[in-house]
């Protein structure tokens, strides 16, 4: 699943070409993805002009004066600006048609994304109740510390609950967990301050680093310029189990936490 950095990654590459940009029609070529798709979708849309493109947690919003569209990606979705003329794919969903004679086109092979609606001066369900964005000044050690008191959770579980921060998926969270040194097993409320001081400083550091290098490669996920992400090639644990760990030589080990695959060294991580 494409998660905080290639959504980041996306947000970047579509902004230019559709900000200020004004929608002229939308092709809906299925009713539904993951949930139906909102009717405002195809009756406000057209005639509005793209404001902005924002990214809160793995979805991306684009702003218009009447409602704001939300996208997410699911674990297959791409998003690409591509000619208006550009031939029709088998899993080609959504095109927003825009007055550059292009078309944002929504591709979900699997339909696990989605294309929701938010009215103005609305928040949408899925938004409400989560936590702060990671690469803000609002996430830091001392509100990891303080939401973990008295968890029983995995620290890998905690870091990756939406309701504490949003978008440390799995990837970056083992990732994370590793630079930290900080074993994703350990009860969160059994970490101490100074340590999820640490390990804010890598979340914001890793994330950014990969947003920088495009995302991690994933099997269904591409950039919007067709480039896969290149962050793969340098993980330290995720999906290394049984290799020998970069820092110490260790075979990495992987647990089960939270129905996910968690990756580890059993030597460098405490």
């Amino acid at each position: 699943m494409p998660e905080l950095p290639e959504v980041e990654t996306t947000r970047r590459g579509i902004a230019p070409h559709i900000e200020g940009r004004r929608i002229t029609g939308v092709v809906l070529r299925r009713p539904d993805l993951r949930w139906p798709i909102p009717p405002e979708i195809a009756s406000l849309l057209p005639g509005q002009v793209v404001d902005s493109v924002e990214r809160r947690a793995k979805y991306l919003l684009l702003h218009t004066a009447a409602g704001t569209a939300l996208l997410h990606l699911g674990m297959s979705g791409m998003l690409r600006v591509l000619p208006g003329d550009t031939p029709i794919g088998k899993h080609d969903h959504v095109d927003f048609v825009l007055d550059s004679d292009r078309a944002l086109r929504f591709t979900d092979p699997r339909r696990f994304g989605a294309l929701l609606w938010q009215m103005p001066g609305e928040t949408h369900e899925l938004l409400t109740g989560i936590g702060p964005e990671p690469l803000t000044d609002a996430f830091d050690g001392d509100v990891l510390w303080h939401l973990s008191r008295g968890r029983s959770a995995s620290v890998k579980t905690f870091l990756m609950d939406n309701a504490v921060v949003v978008g440390v998926g799995n990837i970056y969270a083992s990732e994370a967990l590793f630079a930290a040194g900080i074993d994703p097993r350990r009860a969160a409320g059994k970490v101490s301050r100074e340590r999820y001081a640490r390990l804010a400083t890598e979340v914001k550091r890793i994330l950014a680093y990969a947003i920088e290098r495009g995302g991690t490669t994933l099997r269904d996920f591409l950039a919007p310029d067709g480039a896969p992400g290149y962050f793969f090639q340098e993980l330290n644990a995720y999906g290394r189990a049984g290799e020998a760990c970069k820092a110490c030589g260790t075979p990495i080990r992987v647990v089960t936490l939270g129905q996910r695959a968690s990756f580890y060294c059993p030597t460098c991580q405490r």
